[in-house]
């Protein structure tokens, strides 16, 4: 009976697979299936959402998930302060080991401002600087501040799509960076801060994903 008892709990917080394949990450009870990396920021549940906080002094953190992921689709909202700069790490790695520097192709998560600003794009975190080319970098204004915006991701092959609230962002071929990175983890990145600033916040839900 304790064996049964058991075996229902832990299918209470396992994450659920759809029909069509998909898995939420995040199975809304709490961090099982994701570690901490890198920085001092805190990951906390607040409701049906992950809310990531600033530490003052903290590099860059990032909340990784255990499995690694080659070819897949990722959808998820997230909604950001408008003074915090975010990503999503994809096909991510550390350096020297299970506690060295996070790095990967990043996708960017950026509030619009009054100018727009570079949401969706795709950078190189600490392996390189900007995977979208230079030309490609222009400010849009579709990520909707203060609100939940709606990002999908797909990663096959070499080449990587973003959309954010259903307008294409990205489309792009990186031959060399599939070669360094075909696969790793997924990761919510809370940017480090200056000095006096924050604390700001960071949220994540509905986290889905399939592979591919």
């Amino acid at each position: 009976m304790k064996t049964l008892a058991l075996l229902l709990m832990t299918a209470l917080v396992l994450p659920a697979m759809a029909e069509d394949g998909s898995v939420e990450l995040f199975n809304g009870k709490n961090l099982d299936g994701w570690t901490q990396r890198n920085g001092t920021a805190s990951y906390k549940l607040e409701g049906d959402s992950i809310v990531g906080t600033t530490a003052e002094g903290s590099p860059n953190s990032f909340l990784c998930t255990d499995k690694e992921y080659g070819d897949f689709e990722l959808a998820f909202e997230v909604k950001v302060d408008s003074a915090l700069n975010s990503g999503v790490q994809i096909r991510s790695q550390t350096q020297g080991g299970p506690t060295g520097r996070v790095n990967g192709p990043q996708v960017e998560i950026e509030a619009s401002g009054k100018k727009g600003a570079e949401a969706g794009y795709i950078y190189g975190e600490a392996c390189g600087g900007w995977m979208t080319p230079k030309e490609q970098l222009k400010p849009h204004m579709h990520f909707k501040d203060g609100e939940w915006n709606a990002y999908r991701i797909v990663a096959k092959g070499p080449r990587i799509q973003v959309w954010i609230n259903g307008e294409m962002i990205s489309d792009l071929v990186d031959e060399a960076k599939y070669k360094s990175h075909p696969k790793g983890f997924i990761g919510l990145q809370v940017h480090s801060i200056g000095k006096g600033q924050g604390p700001f916040q960071v949220a994540w839900r509905k986290l889905t994903l399939k592979e591919l």
